[in-house]
């Protein structure tokens, strides 16, 4: 029974978490390449030298003793993100949008005091939300202020793009708007709803929220399907680029569109999760199966493996 039911999934192009750990993530993704995307500071540092913008760094904590020493980096700075350097899943990251007497705003509205701020930091510190449960670094950076062209479909928060990239080639992607149930949050396991994208044009297409296809957004009831992305092509480069800044041949690069700076890399991940595959309505085997049997002389560039991707990848 359960091997007639994976021939069925692979029949449909489906592709299962033991396949993409098995054959891609194993096979195309050496063990001593993870610590670069595994840690978002190396990651920045990383794309920095590949010229790939990323949010302005504002400050990194290595040590519990620069705590103190964060009311002077924050003279400058009304609003920021907190992240923990190899944090997960969206875990432990905190948006300040503002000022209040009382402390910080948060991104929901609530007020977070100076104590509230550096009992946080202190936790990212400590490892509470690393990947291993190690001590881990904090970092502050730009808030993005995301390009409104995603508005009437988000509540609150910042949407990311999502795009999927084997052997340097960008197969699979969508936009991944945040919910009320999300908290505001990009991360489809809280919450948020997947919105396939054509890679041959950019427009939005139907979407999965926790497991079923949606038309609209559970919170602003707009419709998500025939949204033009801006800067797709140029989100789609820095995408295909991933291959020769981390030498990963299969990992999920997330991005975000500030109205003033464009499109930024948020973060690279190794094991890309899959429901990527339901936003699209459409399986993952068969596209990367296609680049396998590609001619190599098509990929060799970031250009030409966009332009091939466009060309073969393409959902109505």
């Amino acid at each position: 029974m359960i091997l007639k039911t994976a021939r069925r999934f692979r029949d449909r192009g489906l592709l299962g978490i033991n396949l993409r750990n098995r054959d891609y993530v194993m096979r195309c993704n050496p063990r001593s390449c993870f610590p670069l995307v595994d840690d978002k500071l190396k990651t920045k540092s990383l794309a920095k030298k590949h010229q790939i913008p990323t949010p302005p760094l504002y400050h990194v904590i290595e040590h519990h003793g620069d705590v103190g020493r964060l009311d002077r980096v924050l003279e400058t700075h009304s609003s920021f993100v907190v992240k923990p350097s190899r944090g997960t899943g969206g875990s432990g990251i905190l948006l300040i949008t503002g000022r209040a007497e009382e402390g910080f705003v948060k991104q929901d509205g609530k007020v977070f005091s100076w104590k509230d701020l550096t009992y946080h930091i202190q936790d990212i510190l400590s490892g509470i939300y690393s990947l291993e449960g190690l001590e881990d670094r904090a970092f502050l950076e730009g808030l993005v202020h995301p390009d409104p062209v995603f508005a009437a479909v988000t509540y609150r928060g910042v949407p990311d793009v999502r795009v999927i990239v084997y052997q340097g080639v960008p197969v699979m992607a969508m936009v991944r708007l945040p919910t009320r149930a999300s908290d505001g949050k990009a991360n489809l396991h809280r919450g948020a709803i997947g919105v396939g994208i054509n890679m041959s044009s950019g427009t939005t297409l139907a979407a999965v929220h926790r497991s079923g296809i949606v038309t609209d957004h559970p919170d602003t009831g707009h419709p998500v399907a025939g949204i033009q992305v801006p800067y797709w092509e140029q989100m789609l480069l820095m995408a295909a680029k991933a291959k020769e800044m981390t030498g990963l041949g299969f990992l999920g690069v997330d991005m975000v569109i500030d109205q003033a700076l464009g499109p930024l890399l948020l973060e690279l991940n190794a094991r890309p999760g899959l429901q990527i595959q339901v936003a699209n309505q459409d399986g993952l085997f068969h596209r990367l199966e296609r680049v396998d049997k590609a001619p190599r002389a098509l990929l060799v560039t970031p250009e030409s493996r966009v332009d091939w991707a466009r060309q073969t990848f393409t959902l109505s």
